[in-house]
């Protein structure tokens, strides 16, 4: 969650949410695996909703993101519209939300790598093929899930806001040259990355674990869903990712 205190972003805190944004995400995974593949959710041609021009899971998450938007939820800097276009504004009285991030920060928004890559890439690998008719619930899960990607993905923007304040003087020469692929070197930490791939598999098998009564059957049951799949989604895009949303804001960290 974002803070009210500008000091409350370290190092080590901003690590702390990293790892418990892990846990969201594989919670969502979990939750999204339940259903099969469903495509009529994602057919644009299938949902026919008067009014409105797109698939089923468009509609729940453009819905969605309008309501929550009354409610104040993009006003906290942590979170990122799939569909920021014609937004209303929020309707109940605003937080004192951290002023960390530079003001280029709000102007970054990748959701839409992050919406091609979740339908293209990790649904076929999550979704066993199939169609059980609970679209509306799939597309409630998908919104969830897309959610707390993106929150993770987004939170590159802080991250590289700490990074910059604990080293401004191995950032700003390459900010200054536009050096993208020089900040991208340094923000590469390839054991780290590797770290957190592992973390999150073992987080996957553990929590997709069919729990019984009897302790000496615990973890030998069907898992909820292929945990490589966790590993896969961090290691092939997250991360990445995050590290494209790092380098976007820090060239526009001292303008």
């Amino acid at each position: 969650m974002a803070k009210a205190e500008e000091n409350v972003y370290t190092l080590a805190s901003v690590r702390e949410d990293l790892i418990r944004q892990e846990d969201t995400i594989i919670y969502g995974l979990i939750e999204r695996a339940k259903f099969p593949s469903n495509s009529h959710t994602y057919d644009e041609k299938y949902a026919q909703i008067p009014g409105f021009s797109g698939s089923l899971v468009e509609f729940v998450v453009k819905n969605t993101e309008d309501v929550q938007a009354k409610a104040g939820r993009y006003t906290n800097p942590e979170e990122n519209p799939f569909f920021p276009e014609n937004l209303p504004p929020t309707s109940v009285p605003s937080y004192p939300f951290s002023q960390f991030l530079h003001p280029g920060a709000a102007s970054i928004n990748i959701n839409k790598s992050v919406w091609k890559m979740y339908l293209r890439d990790l649904l076929p690998l999550l979704a066993t093929s199939g169609d059980d008719g609970n679209y509306a619930q799939t597309a409630a899960a998908d919104l969830s899930l897309l959610q707390a990607i993106s929150r993770r993905i987004h939170y590159g923007k802080f991250v590289a806001e700490v990074k910059f304040r604990d080293a401004p003087q191995d950032y700003e020469p390459l900010i200054r040259a536009k050096d993208r692929e020089g900040l991208m070197k340094l923000l590469t930490f390839a054991s780290v990355e590797e770290t957190v791939r592992k973390r999150v598999e073992k987080k996957a098998t553990v929590f997709g674990q069919e729990v019984g009564l009897d302790s000496d059957n615990d973890g030998k049951g069907k898992s909820k869903f292929d945990p490589t799949v966790a590993s896969r989604l961090y290691k092939n895009w997250v991360i990445p990712l995050t590290k494209e949303v790092q380098v976007e804001y820090l060239l526009r960290r001292v303008d």
